[in-house]
């Protein structure tokens, strides 16, 4: 039950089916707190979303089944905001072979299992923006934090950046949309990449990702892979100095996607033209090059990505 100024496609589809869709709170631990005030009010009951046992058990499947599909796993990485997945999953995998490493995972703006476990006790952290909002929760569960602090081998954390690139891998490679909180373990065996040899598993959850979100998760994931590239360029304002530039970017065999002409700004002296160019490349290497062109043309021009 989460505030949106917009109405989302998942509130729409779960009406669908019936339900009564109550949106209320910026994070989960407000909408939580609205949930329990309703189940109190109408004597409705309150299913937890990860500090519940039987929802621990349930999630522990996934353990298991990892087990019976790769019995000599050496490490397995898990998301976790409020600790129900990590807790299931340690619990199925540790009884069954106690030497199986497994890695718990949170979004850097909300490392509060992370905090929990530093102190010893429930510890509330996070409230920075995250994209990750799944695995966005201050405060963990009890029940889980007791589970977890026994059993875990160690939390590591990522940032958006991470989230993104191994989002837009998933979907330029694998073809899967993976939501951000479910595909932070991959984030982190991206940038961490363990030992060769070693046989790893990374457990991806849910698909819910709005579709403007996924649609920044593409450029975004262009840009920093180098695929991607946005200039702002100053120009003299007379005949054939934009072909010029044209020329440049023809000759480094990039794509031009997108160009936004300017005269009017105020920040653009008179007899000059500003120019906004989305390129595609090829990669890094390909747009160092084209950038060090243009610096040896002495053209102005700033990056805007």
């Amino acid at each position: 039950m989460m505030k949106y100024k917009v109405q989302t496609l998942y509130e729409d589809a779960t009406k669908g089916y019936g339900a009564n869709v109550i949106l209320e709170g910026i994070n989960y631990d407000e909408s939580s707190a609205k949930a329990k005030e309703i189940a109190q009010k109408t004597g409705a009951t309150m299913i937890h979303a990860f500090d519940d046992p039987q929802i621990i058990a349930a999630q522990g499947v996934i353990g298991l089944e990892i087990l019976e599909d790769l019995p000599d796993v050496d490490e397995v990485y898990v998301p976790i905001g409020g600790g129900g997945l990590a807790a299931g999953v340690l619990i199925a995998i540790k009884e069954k072979n106690p030497n199986i490493k497994v890695i718990g995972v949170q979004s850097r703006s909300f490392p509060s299992m992370y905090e929990s476990l530093k102190n010893g006790s429930l510890t509330s952290s996070g409230g920075a923006r995250t994209i990750a909002d799944g695995i966005s929760v201050k405060i963990p569960g009890q029940i889980t934090f007791s589970i977890i602090k026994e059993l875990i081998d160690e939390i590591v954390l990522v940032d958006d950046s991470e989230i993104i690139k191994a989002m837009f891998l998933l979907m330029e490679r694998m073809k899967f949309v993976v939501e951000p909180a479910g595909v932070v373990g991959l984030a982190y065996l991206l940038s961490a990449k363990p030992s060769p040899g070693k046989k790893v598993v990374a457990i991806l959850t849910g698909g819910n990702v709005d579709m403007y979100l996924l649609g920044q998760i593409v450029d975004k994931g262009l840009a920093t892979m180098g695929r991607l590239l946005k200039l702002s360029i100053l120009l003299p304002d007379r005949p054939g100095a934009f072909k010029e530039i044209v020329d440049e970017i023809s000759a480094a065999n990039a794509n031009i996607v997108e160009v936004v002409h300017d005269r009017l700004s105020s920040n653009i002296s008179a007899g000059s033209a500003g120019v906004t160019l989305s390129l595609e490349t090829q990669g890094k290497e390909q747009a160092d090059k084209l950038i060090e062109t243009l610096q040896k043309k002495n053209i102005q021009f700033s990056l805007m990505t």
